[in-house]
């Protein structure tokens, strides 16, 4: 069967404000996209645009981006899934080429954290769960993964020092990527100044360092069918597995808290379809918007067995030169999480590293890599490996 490429990405800068529109911050991403796959906005069937809505203040934001980019009249399509909006409009994507409907589609995902203040945004992501019946409590997003953090250290006997480590990993890389937002160092020392922005609390046993923060930001993808991406580009990376997955959005309707049955579910599905295992990946990007997120991924995606994620951390097989390298670019703990944008800026980090495009985080020679992109907290889930044949 044929297969489907990646023939471009872009990534705007992430920063805490975006002094622009919309639609100018979506054109920061879609003209690295378009300079990298070296195409005219002639050669895009379609476009799917990702972000999620209740952050915006533009109702359907897919038209003004299309008018504005010059996309008009090919199809728009928007795709919303929280923090996994970009990741389920490659899905997309990939369905639109793969079904022969469209030859090129752009996945262009954004999003203006910025318009609203720190508390509206939150309380926006607290109506990310059930309102009813959970949001009205407190439920917000450093609330729910506390509890996932808390489970997981009774279970597991995982520490404060074992989720620091996984900051202190970020912020080591966050310095060498010119497109994020936090880019100083930070140490494990910083987390025993209980009065400082990084040892504070948060939410028990989350602290200020074990957060990632809002960002404003854009990114961009272009996928192409097989004749498509040869024909147009010398570099394709080429897709060859997709997992998607949803639980309960009630965290009472889970069975574990200790992990995501999204992440495993997503998992399996990427691994069959690709034909590989969790000891062939090279190189992954996870969703790091909490430090025991990134801990839980380790397990959930087999690169170590329940309850050891944190020895993976505390040995560094997770840093660039380790046994399994994961978000050597800072991930969304230094980078910042622009919430539609943020899957995107993912894929365009694993790209550049199978390419040997990706500077001073470049891993030794990745053949495959993978992308883990979770939708609020746990409810969606996808998992995406990219390979260079």
């Amino acid at each position: 069967m044929s297969k489907v490429g990646i023939i471009g990405v872009g990534q705007s800068k992430f920063v805490r404000t975006y002094p622009g529109s919309v639609r100018e911050l979506a054109f920061e991403g879609f003209k690295e996209a378009m300079q990298d796959a070296q195409i005219g906005v002639d050669a895009i069937d379609a476009t799917v645009v990702c972000s999620a809505p209740e952050y915006d203040k533009q109702r359907s934001p897919a038209g003004v981006i299309a008018e504005y980019l010059g996309l008009n009249p090919q199809p728009t399509f928007y795709a919303e899934s929280l923090c996994a909006s970009s990741s389920t409009g490659l899905k997309l994507a990939y369905s639109l080429v793969k079904s022969g409907l469209h030859d090129v589609v752009m996945v262009l995902g954004f999003q203006i954290m910025s318009q609203l203040s720190s508390a509206e945004s939150q309380e926006r992501m607290g109506r990310g769960a059930d309102i009813q019946w959970e949001s009205p409590f407190g439920t917000m997003m450093p609330a729910y993964y506390a509890m996932h953090a808390q489970a997981h250290m009774a279970k597991y006997g995982t520490t404060l020092e074992d989720l620091a480590a996984v900051r202190v990993k970020a912020a080591t890389y966050g310095p060498l990527n010119e497109k994020g937002v936090f880019r100083k160092q930070i140490t494990m020392e910083q987390f025993e100044e209980t009065e400082g922005f990084v040892g504070g609390p948060v939410a028990s046993p989350l602290r200020g360092g074990d957060c990632c923060a809002n960002a404003d930001g854009s990114s961009c993808i272009i996928v192409a069918s097989e004749d498509k991406a040869k024909a147009l580009s010398s570099k394709p990376i080429w897709i060859k597995g997709l997992g998607s997955a949803s639980a309960p959005v009630n965290m009472a309707g889970r069975d574990q808290l200790h992990g995501l049955a999204v992440a495993q579910q997503s998992a399996q599905q990427a691994y069959k379809m690709a034909g590989v295992t969790a000891q062939d990946i090279d190189v992954a990007e996870v969703h790091d918007c909490f430090t025991i997120a990134e801990i839980m991924a380790y397990e959930n995606l087999g690169f170590a067995k329940p309850g050891e994620g944190a020895a993976l951390i505390r040995s560094k097989e997770t840093y660039k030169e380790g046994r399994i390298p994961v978000n050597v670019d800072g991930g969304l703990l230094s980078k910042g999480h622009p919430i539609g944008a943020t899957g995107g800026s993912q894929i365009r980090t694993v790209v550049l590293q199978l390419r040997g495009e990706a500077g001073e985080i470049q891993v030794k020679d990745p053949a495959i890599g993978l992308v883990h992109n979770i939708g609020g907290v746990g409810l969606y889930g996808h998992v995406t490996i990219l390979g260079r044949d």
